[in-house]
């Protein structure tokens, strides 16, 4: 577990026992409930994270590591943003691509292999656990995987969505904050063409946008109910890229999941621009949250968002989001480096993510929309 979690779990609740539980073993092992259960909690989960080289993110961060004596510090990147980070129960980030060994080599678009100190910076601004299925997840191969999950382990992050071992792809990613047993499910439309190994087709959550066919992503939710989950969150990578539109698949997709009862709120990425919240069948979407950290061309895909969903336990004993709220944030670029930024309500930015974020009805549903 992160030391933010658990620092945040025992502000949140005293005497709350809090375990993350990763996919390392084929028996779900979730610690025991806390005498006195939460009953209600803080999930916050924002964009891709996309480390472009020769950019002025790397060189920043190379410049940081030299101050510190390390290789690449990231860390100054999520500064800014690290307090809303660090409130909430739980948070969630998407690591799009895979890492490489600490000193390279390293790569970029179209094929990725990255620095694997952004792990230390994630970490550091209070992430808890990180969904990795995404088109770039065979970027390095089954060994740039296996890497990449190595490293989480080694930082105490969970993740899920990409696997060592057929028995790790099916155990339930669950995490246990006051009692509450939180499931993050990761899932992505494709891999770009690369296949999966023949021998480990269990390596990548991975299915077909069309039809859609999402059998297997239900599948996955009511084996984390069956493992004790409260609460269900799904992490899509789909569909289409730089439209801030949700495309007709995007939208069955998520229309078919949102009915199952097993699957209570769904976290978008892959568009690389911020795309709407909705409320579905009752539950809530947030359809694309942009890019946490990248650097493309376009002030779109410099916007971003951190969305915040307080789920409260009903007279029912189940669970279910009670506010939703977006913090509209930006990639801020400069010569000595990129942070992530909140951005104030009278800036373009600001402006430009609030009306996009609001374009299927999100605001009459209830969706708030505030800088921290």
């Amino acid at each position: 577990m992160s030391g933010g979690m658990l620092h945040r779990g025992i502000a949140a609740l005293t005497a709350a026992c809090m375990a993350v539980v990763t996919a390392c073993s084929a028996t779900p092992d979730v610690a025991s409930a806390a005498e006195v259960r939460l009953q209600a909690l803080t999930v916050v989960a924002t964009g891709d994270v996309l480390l472009h080289q020769k950019s002025s993110l790397i060189r920043g961060a190379a410049a940081a590591g030299r101050v510190h004596g390390t290789e690449y510090d990231f860390s100054g990147v999520f500064a800014n943003i690290a307090p809303v980070i660090q409130s909430a129960d739980l948070a969630i980030c998407h690591l799009e691509t895979p890492l490489a060994e600490p000193s390279g080599p390293f790569r970029g678009y179209p094929s990725f292999s990255v620095q694997p100190q952004i792990v230390d910076a994630l970490a550091g601004a209070g992430y808890d656990t990180c969904s990795t299925a995404s088109n770039h997840a065979l970027d390095a191969g089954f060994d740039g995987l296996v890497r990449t999950v190595d490293t989480l382990d080694a930082r105490r992050m969970g993740h899920t969505g990409t696997f060592r071992s057929e028995a790790e792809s099916r155990t339930p990613h669950l995490v246990d904050l006051g009692g509450v047993r939180v499931a993050q499910l990761s899932w992505t439309f494709g891999m770009n063409g690369i296949p999966e190994p023949r021998e480990r087709a269990w390596a990548v959550n991975d299915f077909d946008p069309t039809g859609p066919q999402v059998a297997r992503i239900l599948a996955d939710a009511a084996r984390a109910r069956r493992a004790g989950a409260d609460i269900v969150i799904a992490s899509l990578h789909c569909c289409t890229e730089y439209n801030p539109a949700p495309d007709p698949a995007q939208i069955a997709i998520v229309a078919a999941l949102l009915a199952s009862p097993d699957v209570d709120l769904i976290v978008g990425h892959h568009a690389h621009v911020v795309q709407p919240v909705e409320r579905v069948n009752g539950k809530w979407v947030a359809y694309g949250l942009g890019n946490h950290i990248a650097q493309q061309h376009g002030d779109a895909t410099n916007d971003s968002v951190i969305t915040r969903f307080t789920f409260t336990r009903g007279a029912d004993g189940r669970f279910a989001v009670t506010l939703a709220e977006a913090i509209p944030t930006r990639i801020q670029r400069s010569a000595d480096g990129v942070t992530v930024v909140p951005t104030k309500p009278d800036s373009s930015s600001f402006n430009r993510v609030a009306k996009v974020l609001g374009q299927r009805h999100g605001l009459d549903a209830g969706l708030i929309i505030r800088p921290p």
